[in-house]
């Protein structure tokens, strides 16, 4: 099996974990879209994430690249 490795602009939906491809659309759930939904996957590296919801926001955590807060995309 060939590794091939990770370009630095390289980047994954939050919503989904696919690898964003430019120029060709990639879904985003209504939810999403709406800014009700936390993101589920890391859009560094396409990992899923560990999140916790609350009622005045979220985190998600990314095994490699850290915690995401609600309060850091001003969405709380």
């Amino acid at each position: 099996m060939k590794v091939v490795p990770q370009s630095m602009d390289e980047r994954y939906n939050p919503f989904t974990g696919k690898r964003i491809v430019p120029g060709l659309d990639d879904a985003v759930p209504p939810a999403a879209a709406l800014g009700l939904e936390p993101p589920r996957f890391c859009e560094q590296c396409g990992r899923r994430m560990v999140v916790q919801v609350s009622p005045d926001g979220w985190w998600a955590k990314c095994s490699r690249h850290g915690v995401l807060d609600s309060t850091s995309l001003e969405r709380r």
